[in-house]
């Protein structure tokens, strides 16, 4: 039997439009947590580790000088977020990531973290900014923690969300058998269509387009084959470690 004591904390990353933030709002059906959407990372030291926290992706904040592809430093991270930890990489297609990033670049490079020279980039195409930040934020970021967190995969939730939510509570300590209701409710908003069931995060709803009927696979909605070869080679080989194929 589990106590709140025992449970992990839990850190989200990611590129943004991987699935983060639906991700992370799971935590708000699950009992113990306390949930946490982007705090500025000077703030996560004051929370309340005597209970089980979820944060995800937090902000950059001078106090805590980033690692590149995060944001924050990866040796703090401990004194960030104290053990026991659970650590998610969230990944997306790039095609599909791209498309759904659009929005938040096109906005001044709203997704964060930037990349250091992000300025440099805003004379290029749209798409190609799209695509230069993914490949940042899943190779430069993804490479300070990829010994230490579990991938898991848009298109993984997507398919089975209760499978994807009940895997998260064997990882963090909880009884899945024991919550179902609470992960079923989570399960029954992540929808690949935009179906009455569907049931977007919160902090998602600014930078989404009504341009495509589904989630996976919205790159063969949204993208030319002139538009697929302009990107490909940003992210090909950043795809091809983490398992994609374009």
């Amino acid at each position: 039997m589990h106590s709140p004591t025992s449970l992990r904390h839990v850190l989200i990353l990611g590129c943004g439009r991987s699935g983060t933030s639906i991700f992370g709002e799971l935590f708000e059906h699950l009992p113990y947590y306390t949930y946490h959407s982007e705090p500025f990372v000077d703030q996560v030291p004051h929370l309340d580790f005597q209970t089980p926290q979820a944060i995800k992706v937090p902000r950059t904040h001078a106090t805590y000088p980033a690692s590149p592809g995060l944001s924050f430093p990866i040796e703090a991270l401990d004194a960030l977020v104290p053990p026991p930890q659970q650590l998610y990489w969230q990944v997306r297609h790039p095609l599909d990531a791209i498309c759904s990033l659009r929005v938040g670049i096109a906005q001044k490079w709203g997704h964060h973290p930037k990349p250091p020279d992000w300025q440099a980039w805003l004379a290029r195409p749209l798409l190609e900014r799209c695509a230069y930040h993914w490949h940042y934020i899943n190779s430069e970021g993804y490479a300070r923690v990829a010994d230490r967190a579990k991938i898991m995969r848009f298109e993984a939730m997507i398919a089975d969300p209760l499978a994807f939510a009940s895997e998260v509570c064997r990882d963090v300590g909880l009884r899945a058998d024991a919550h179902l209701e609470a992960l079923e409710a989570w399960a029954q908003r992540v929808q690949n269509t935009n179906n009455h069931r569907f049931v977007e995060a919160q902090t998602s709803r600014p930078y989404s387009r009504n341009d495509h009927h589904v989630k996976v696979g919205r790159w063969q909605e949204n993208l030319t084959a002139e538009e697929i070869a302009q990107v490909r080679p940003l992210v090909e080989a950043t795809a091809h470690r983490l398992g994609y194929v374009i």
